[in-house]
């Protein structure tokens, strides 16, 4: 037992005389203390990595080196997870919300850390991801193993799971409101008011604990302007920009992903991947890590600043190849996220939303001042299309709102915020159903959403409603064989199994009434005779929707279960489907 194990439980003793609800407050207030110390220690560790490599970017021959760092640091992620974590640890939010729907919000001990580890050194070596995605699974991990570690049910482990996420939001960018509505809006869905009081908990205490290490200054300094009525038709445009160049963001990523991943060995998907994002970072800068001193120059009105030591030259002293540069930055950002987590490297598509949604704003913004008809606050608009950008990326609105008015202190923008953010999530929702996020998840079959019902059935797992009290039968039994099998049976179906295990059909009793009391054709009348094929077959491995699909399509009570190779399970029935999701639904209902 190590020592974080011996702590816990000297600590459930102590608890062991409490309410539940007190119980969960004091464990939201610890899992929102090692979340926030988390993110804390991989911004330190990223900030390091970056100190160690920064002295070789001062020239453009120097910058060479764009080329080797961000492949060294894919390639040390990459062998740190295939031999010593030997698991797949990206895309974390997205494992957040499998872990939720699909492992009963557990989630393994190692990814309390192992994404930290990871994740500092693709990020500080130039790869183009964010920290938050990883900050997210690790601070549910954190979560999740104190429940686990605490012995509490599914309901209290999937709320300090949630505790976790929002204390690492709050924590990376000292946000506790958007910390608690990320959660909310994202990962956890139909909670009461009592349940969402620990993630208020775990989300003050992160954010205290980032405060206290890193002071009360913004994430992002800025020298944006009072927001300005007469500009309100531009946000508009703005925000129908960020929705196409959202649909963009998302199904490009994972199409470049997908097949970036269907190259089968590591190694050479490395190799590809680090040579085409070192080849994209020596063009275009910018895209050297996270991206967020750019963004920070681009809210300073200081672009020549967010371009640095560039190839391009005199170049920028037309006028129109600035937003052209940026332009073309929003179009490669994504080819560069993809080669980073594609070829070995652990980050998130978090901070490149906000990257490329600050660079969509100031290029809106400089394309429309540079036709001399308009006069446009561009710190303005950069900071207003970075929400603009995660309400489309992500479809959290609120949580774009709120968490670029904290990271930013722009709340005199609130009303843009509020305009370019719910016009890009109306405008991605015309095309694009589910987030980057959830849409992998959809295609699965794994999605929890805030429709109860559809929560429920995803919730509902085949394996666990399959009964196994039916008498079976073999094809070359007589018919007195199968009156003794009825007799001792207290259902009126048959499985037909081989001696193999196959499952071959049903023998229904209705169907044998006439026969069943002629003593003559007992010895004569063989079972592959009078069995007949189901009207449906479930394997064990289906979606619950899928499953009640095949009851609705056949509209059999009782369906018999196999597996791909057609090995008899048992039977699935509807009143033991509708048995369960009564209970489940409850849950959720109470939850």
């Amino acid at each position: 037992m190590n020592p974080f194990q011996r702590a816990l439980r000297y600590l459930a003793g102590k608890l062991s005389g409490m309410t539940e609800s007190r119980v969960i407050l004091v464990l939201a207030f610890i899992t929102g203390l090692l979340s926030g110390v988390a993110a804390i220690t991989l911004k330190k560790l990223i900030y390091f990595f970056g100190w160690l490599l920064k002295g070789w970017f001062n020239t453009p021959a120097e910058s060479l080196l764009y080329l080797v760092y961000p492949g060294i640091g894919m390639l040390i992620a990459l062998l740190f997870v295939k031999f010593i974590i030997k698991d797949n640890i990206g895309h974390g939010v997205t494992k957040v919300l499998l872990s939720i729907s699909r492992n009963e919000s557990k989630i393994k001990s190692h990814n309390t850390w192992s994404s930290v580890a990871a994740s500092s050194v693709t990020i500080g070596f130039g790869g183009s991801v964010g920290a938050e995605a990883p900050i997210v699974y690790t601070g549910a991990a954190i979560g999740s193993n104190i429940a686990r570690l605490m012995g509490l049910s599914y309901k209290n482990m999937t709320i300090l799971l949630g505790c976790g996420a929002a204390g690492a939001v709050a924590g990376i960018f000292k946000a506790p409101l958007a910390g608690i509505l990320f959660t909310l809006e994202i990962l956890l869905f139909n909670l009461s008011m009592t349940s969402i009081i620990p993630l208020l908990v775990s989300a003050v205490t992160a954010a205290t604990v980032s405060y206290f290490f890193m002071g009360d200054a913004v994430v992002f300094s800025n020298t944006i302007e009072a927001f300005a009525m007469r500009n309100i038709p531009f946000y508009l445009v703005l925000g129908i920009v960020c929705g196409f160049i959202s649909l963009y963001f998302t199904r490009t990523t994972l199409r470049v992903e997908d097949r970036i991943q269907k190259i089968s060995n590591s190694y050479k998907r490395w190799a590809i991947s680090a040579f085409m994002l070192g080849l994209l970072i020596f063009i275009f800068p910018p895209l050297f890590g996270e991206g967020y001193g750019s963004i920070t120059a681009l809210l300073n009105k200081d672009a020549l600043s967010a371009v640095g030591p560039n190839i391009f030259g005199d170049l920028f002293s037309n006028k129109w190849f600035v937003p052209a540069f940026f332009g073309a930055i929003i179009f490669f950002k994504v080819f560069a996220m993809s080669f980073t987590n594609a070829g070995g490297g652990v980050g998130g598509t978090f901070g490149p939303t906000l990257f490329i949604g600050g660079v969509t704003g100031f290029v809106v913004s400089r394309v429309l001042n540079l036709t001399g008809l308009f006069v446009i606050p561009e710190s303005n608009f950069a900071l207003v299309g970075m929400a603009g950008l995660m309400a489309g990326v992500m479809q959290a609105p609120l949580t774009a709102i709120f968490l670029i008015a904290e990271i930013t202190g722009g709340y005199v923008l609130l009303m843009p915020l509020i305009i370019t953010s719910v016009v890009s999530y109306a405008t991605i929702r015309a095309f694009e159903p589910y987030s980057i996020y959830t849409k992998r998840l959809a295609k699965q079959g794994d999605l929890l959403t805030h429709d109860s019902d559809k929560a429920v059935l995803t919730l509902l797992k085949t394996s666990e409603l399959v009964e196994n009290d039916f008498k079976g039968v073999k094809p070359e039994d007589k018919l007195s064989d199968l009156i003794k099998v009825i007799a001792y049976s207290k259902r009126n179906i048959f499985p037909v199994v081989d001696n193999s295990g196959k499952f071959k059909g049903i023998i229904l009793l209705d169907d044998i009434r006439e026969i069943m009391f002629n003593k003559d054709i007992y010895e004569s009348t063989f079972v592959e005779k009078i069995m007949k094929d189901p009207p449906g077959v479930v394997f064990n491995d289906d979606k619950m929707e899928v499953v009640m699909k095949k009851f609705e399509i056949t509209s059999a009570w009782n369906l018999p279960v196999t597996d791909k190779q057609g090995n008899y399970i048992g039977f699935v029935s509807k009143s033991k489907i509708f048995s369960a999701y009564r209970d489940q639904l409850q849950q959720v209902s109470h939850d």
